[in-house]
This record gives structure tokens, sequence and C-alpha cells, in this order.
């Protein structure tokens, strides 16, 4: 089992920044993923790392803009996000896959958690 408890959202402008924090403990894991769930849409992919190494990918919505890192003494995984868009606007959920590279299918994913509202105004 892995305990995700993700904080660190809010409501900001236009323009402004956030760091969602992700803070795991548990059993170990191989990757993690942000994924965020706007109303009436699928759940998409926006970063991942993999543990070991910390090799990253993102999806284009937040290249440039987005940078997942990690804290391995504390077991945190972050979500610097740059420039907000009122399109950024969702739950943001972390996510890890007990054994593998990092997949962009939230499907491939064991364990979530409750997820962080960000709320973008224009």
């Amino acid at each position: 089992q892995v305990q995700l408890v993700e904080s660190g959202g809010g409501l900001v402008q236009a323009g402004d920044s956030l760091r969602l924090s992700c803070a795991a403990s548990g059993r170990t894991f191989s990757s993690l993923g942000w994924f965020r769930q706007a109303p009436g849409k699928e759940r998409e992919f926006v970063a991942g790392i993999r543990w070991s190494g910390g090799s990253t990918y993102y999806a284009d919505s937040a290249k440039g803009r987005f940078t997942i890192s990690r804290d391995n003494a504390k077991n945190t995984v972050y979500l610097q996000m740059n420039s907000l868009k009122p399109e950024d606007t969702a739950v943001y959920y972390c996510a890890v896959r007990k054994i593998g590279l990092i997949v962009t299918m939230s499907s491939g994913y064991d364990y979530w958690g409750q997820g962080t509202q960000v709320t973008v105004s224009s």
C-alpha cells in the first residue's frame, strides 16, 4: 500500500504560480504521475517522474510551464506550475506505479491521492 496526500492547490489569477506537493508513505514505488481532471472532462496526464534516477516526462500542455521534481529525503514530489491559465483549472491528483516506467494512462497507476483543487481565474 502507498498513501498519497496532495496539497498546495488554491485560487489564483491567470499568470500566477502554484506549487503542488504529493507526500508519499508506505511501500516503495517506481514512478509517480500528476494528473488533472476538469469538470465534464476525462482525467489527463500532466507530468511524471521516475523515483530512481529522476527522469521526467511532460504532457504537451505542461511543457515549458510546469516542472516536476522530487525530494527523496521527504518522500515528496512537487509540481511547480507557472504562467497558469484558466484552462489549467482542475482537480489535480498524484498517483504512483508500483513497477514500471512513466505512462500517461491513468489505468497504469496503482495508488491515488485524494486530489487538490486548482482554480485559475481570468
